[in-house]
């Protein structure tokens, strides 16, 4: 059984035993295309979520309704990351045995490899909604397979066709648009078509990742591959609590705050408030 975390993100502190979701950090940004520093996000987004309340407005309900425990992040190697995605794929199995959600905070994108391995597993006709600035499809990047720029490629060879459902992107090499189009379900630069893709995805296992680039620079500053064009905050919440309302939501992760781009800490605070909402509607 996994040991309760020194500083919890703010009221995920329940017993092991008792919780239904179970959230864990994946400190890594080893293959990060452009600017580093997603390391640090899972530490910065439980230390500043105490600047928030438990109570959502939005939902009417509070984040210690359901509840929740916070596994602490996962000590990952440096370098070669397949050791770094084998360390995220065992902490995510063992949650997922256990019967609770594994909840992932990144961490550069690629560390939803580690926990889609995982989920796939145990659920074999694993869809995935994915919420990015970038298509995230490439074959490889600079001759590198294991990267945040190929992730959903990667995750593809593992689902198959037609069970990948992307909205926001904006940004990709054109090999990736042409490659996706036969392959994935792409909706760019808003959220529109959202509500036939939870209509086709209804009664499937889903694991939802969200890349929080998706919203506009001007929203959220504080990553490492900023991509002018974004929704704003209340569109990626609205979008995010209408998939955890709707869908069988059986993993999730946030991903790709890089908190020391941003000084003011309105990234990292917005993060906080898009992990709280998602937790709520979980």
């Amino acid at each position: 059984m996994l040991k309760k975390n020194i500083e919890t993100f703010m009221g995920c502190d329940a017993d092991y035993k008792e919780a239904k979701i179970v959230l864990y950090g994946a400190p890594y940004d080893c293959t990060t295309s452009f600017r580093p520093g997603t390391r640090f996000g899972p530490p910065a987004i439980r230390h500043e979520s105490y600047g928030l309340e438990l109570y959502s407005p939005y939902q009417g309900k509070e984040l210690t309704d359901t509840p929740v425990f916070d596994s602490g992040d996962i000590e990952l190697p440096f370098g070669g990351p397949e050791k770094a995605l084998a360390a995220i794929e065992r902490r995510a199995k063992g949650i997922l045995a256990d019967g609770k959600l594994p909840f992932l905070i990144g961490g550069e994108h690629l560390v939803t490899l580690g926990a889609v391995r995982a989920a796939v597993r145990k659920y074999p006709d694993l869809h995935i909604l994915h919420f990015d600035a970038h298509a995230d499809l490439r074959d490889d990047y600079l001759g590198q397979k294991l990267s945040h720029a190929c992730v959903l490629r990667r995750c593809h060879e593992l689902t198959g066709d037609g069970k990948i459902w992307q909205f926001g992107i904006r940004s990709g090499d054109k090999s990736e648009f042409d490659w996706g189009r036969t392959h994935v379900h792409t909706r760019l630069f808003d959220f529109e078509g959202l509500d036939e893709a939870l209509f086709a995805l209804r009664g499937k296992p889903v694991y939802l990742t969200c890349d929080l680039d998706v919203m506009d620079p001007s929203v959220f500053p504080g990553t490492g591959t900023p991509e002018p064009g974004g929704v704003t905050f209340d569109a990626l919440r609205r979008a995010l609590t209408a998939a955890c309302t709707a869908l069988d939501i059986v993993a999730a992760d946030v991903n790709e705050l890089s908190p020391h781009y941003d000084a003011s800490g309105a990234s990292t605070a917005v993060a906080c408030k898009i992990v709280r909402e998602m937790l709520i509607a979980l």
